[in-house]
């Protein structure tokens, strides 16, 4: 059975998420997914959020992309580890109009995509309010990718990568330049948030036998279930992810 991160119940999207929910557990039944990740993609409008998830989840590029209305998600099944791993990825609106209730959406998040565009420097002069807002909503053990998107754009360039990766390094936050258009970075961006969060919760699962071993219960050795089969997981500890230097900058 998969192995989800936790949604909110929020009134304001209940029913919406409900739904969706319902529809993606009984695919899961059929594809046998190990662990379901719940990731938001975040940032100003404009700097190509939709077109990074388009990227990743369908190797496609929308010419006329306008800006996200509301929230959608979208999804992308991997193997990691020889465990089966669906992605489930929301795409938040980046407008000021709509940031009152991101909060439900960041809620049981597992990871997050922190998106600027490099050749606008507001944007990057943005990403500290957009963490301070992560940290506000989001659980603080959540894991966070800071993007630079458009690299191919670099004889446009207003935002030194240099400027982004000392960010990253104080913020703790892992850092890659990408490009939604050619493709460039975009794969290996997502994979490695994909694989901080499997680490952690695999970590996670392997204390949960140990202490089931200690107590010598009747389910000694076996990872308890929590809410029946899905498991919470997005409250996990990730404090060996954070000693040190993580940036694992890229550009």
């Amino acid at each position: 059975m998969p192995t989800y991160g936790s949604l909110s119940s929020d009134p304001r999207q209940g029913l919406r998420e409900g739904s969706m929910m319902e529809e993606e557990w009984e695919a899961e039944k059929a594809e046998e997914i190990d662990y379901v990740f719940k990731i938001v993609v975040i940032g100003d409008s404009a700097v190509g959020k939709t077109q990074l998830l388009g990227r990743f989840t369908k190797d496609e590029f929308y010419f006329d992309s306008k800006s996200t209305i509301g929230v959608e998600f979208q999804t992308r099944t991997i193997t990691l580890n020889k465990k089966r791993i669906k992605a489930q990825i929301w795409d938040t609106a980046g407008q000021e109009r709509y940031r009152a209730i991101t909060s439900a959406y960041y809620r049981g998040a597992l990871g997050a995509m922190l998106v600027y565009d490099i050749t606008k420097r507001a944007t990057f002069d943005h990403v500290a309010r957009w963490v301070d807002e992560l940290r506000d909503n989001a659980d603080s053990s959540i894991a966070v990718m800071l993007i630079g998107n458009k690299s191919d754009l670099a004889d446009k360039r207003a935002v030194a990568a240099a400027d982004a990766v000392e960010f990253a390094e104080e913020q703790g936050l892992y850092f890659s330049e990408a490009s939604a258009f050619t493709g460039d970075n975009v794969e290996a961006a997502f994979l490695r948030l994909l694989e901080e969060i499997h680490g952690v919760v695999s970590r996670k699962a392997l204390e949960a036998r140990r202490n089931n071993a200690v107590d010598g219960g009747a389910d000694a050795g076996h990872v308890v279930s929590l809410k029946g089969t899905r498991v919470e997981v997005s409250m996990m500890e990730t404090s060996a992810m954070r000693t040190g230097t993580q940036c694992g900058c890229s550009s």
